[in-house]
């Protein structure tokens, strides 16, 4: 019997030896707030309109100059190094400096989705919650983002691409939203929303627009395989459910942010049931305090057994799902990323199992009643355990190591740029409270 010739391997190849790793698809973060990474840690402890109307916007107004490509290469950056391949930026104000945004996604060679926020009418100024963005709104137009769409979509060797983002339903024009819809369709632009995030803006909707969040999508053209519906936490489980699947519409599951913030737990395992296809995110700095979609798929593979009391539910399989290839069809990218496949884009992580978290996983024993490795993947894997991220081809981590990226430059311009920030803003961290006694 002949022997076989060992292969070699041309000189800028190299040979990897993968044994106790594990090999994932990148992971696909459908919701992050890219300019919220440097106001990490200052909006703690506050429910959520107080959080956004009393914080977050009043410091999103005061970028300036590279705030905004600083705070969006931060976030990138630490995607990328946990793993994270791909994502969606929701909501882009104006002062986020769209194109310094665009040159962060070139120069990380991360795969983005970047949702401008644009704004319609608010013809009563007193409804819904104070949003210091609207003094920026005429630079937040239907045009804006169609001339972004023009001059940004499919650039970067179309890892960039651009949406629509609307602003949250609390009270502004139904007319407006309805304008943003129809020219999403029009224009062939995908679309992106927070929708019923708190249990006020469940309530919101009803009295501002006499609809479910459900029905308030097809009234305003944000429902379809087009569009992504972030949060979705409060619903009309006899009316919603149902216009989800037949409509196509997208869900992103943010489970950290929706807990921190007090929002409530999202009916995920009845959406999916239902047919509705969700996908996961992290949500913003402030809200999260990590990009780790890791820990997000720990908690949204446990919290919602704890809800319904049903251990059952929510299999590690299927949560692995929800940052995969079900980010891929909500992004509209699954023909190209989302799963290991012939024929798809070179997108990948490696993880190292051999911690002692992990311990005592072991690859010769899948299949014969060992731990299966999507349960190693959710429930004891972080991003720190990501040892190789390949990107289109191209590896962006090593050993754990950024290649071509300097980290302490970007932890020193988020220092500098967040102190700026608080200055112009005079939003600053609160002290924690305290409801116990030192003994």
């Amino acid at each position: 019997m002949a022997k076989l010739k060992a292969l070699s391997l041309p000189s800028d190849i190299r040979e990897v030896d993968i044994q106790r790793r594990i090999i994932i698809p990148g992971l696909i973060n459908g919701h992050v707030h890219l300019i919220q990474s440097i106001m990490r840690g200052l909006c703690e402890d506050l429910k959520l309109h107080d959080w956004a109307s009393c914080a977050i916007w009043p410091l999103e107004v005061n970028l300036q100059e590279s705030d905004g490509y600083i705070a969006a290469k931060l976030a990138m950056v630490e995607m990328l190094k946990t793993g994270t391949t791909c994502f969606l930026e929701p909501m882009l104000p104006a002062s986020a400096g769209f194109d310094g945004v665009c040159r962060a996604v070139e120069e990380t060679g991360i795969r983005a989705c970047l949702g401008k926020l644009t704004k319609g009418p608010r013809s009563d100024s007193s409804a819904g919650i104070v949003d210091a963005r609207d003094a920026q709104a005429s630079l937040m137009s239907i045009d804006s983002v169609i001339s972004a769409h023009q001059k940004y979509h499919g650039s970067c060797d179309d890892r960039l691409h651009v949406w629509f983002a609307t602003e949250t339903p609390r009270g502004a024009d139904e007319a407006g939203f309805a304008a943003i819809g129809k020219a999403s369709k029009e224009h062939n632009i995908r679309l992106t929303t927070h929708l019923a995030e708190a249990a006020t803006d469940f309530e919101m909707i009803q009295e501002a627009y006499k609809a479910t969040p459900g029905e308030f999508t097809r009234k305003v053209n944000a429902a379809g395989p087009h569009a992504v519906l972030g949060h979705m936490v409060h619903l009309d489980s006899a009316v919603d459910f149902e216009i989800l699947k037949a409509d196509g519409t997208h869900i992103a599951h943010n489970p950290t942010s929706n807990a921190k913030l007090g929002d409530g737990i999202a009916p995920i395992p009845e959406l999916l049931e239902s047919g509705v296809n969700v996908c996961l995110g992290t949500d913003g700095g402030p809200c999260n305090n990590l990009h780790d979609l890791f820990r997000d798929m720990h908690l949204a593979g446990i919290i919602h057994k704890g809800r319904l009391q049903n251990a059952e539910i929510m299999s590690s399989e299927q949560v692995l799902e929800m940052a995969t290839i079900n980010g891929a069809r909500a992004l509209g990218l699954e023909e190209d990323i989302g799963s290991l496949e012939t024929g798809k884009k070179a997108d990948f992580v490696v993880l190292n199992s051999n911690g002692l978290h992990m311990a005592p996983f072991n690859e010769a024993m899948i299949g014969e009643g060992g731990n299966h490795p999507a349960t190693i993947v959710v429930h004891s894997c972080t991003g720190r355990d990501v040892e190789i991220v390949v990107l289109d081809g191209r590896e962006v981590v090593r050993d754990g190591v950024l290649q071509n990226i300097n980290e302490e430059q970007r932890k020193f311009g988020a220092r500098a740029s967040i102190a700026g920030l608080q200055k112009r803003s005079g939003i600053k961290a609160q002290p924690a409270k305290r409801n116990w006694k030192y003994v």
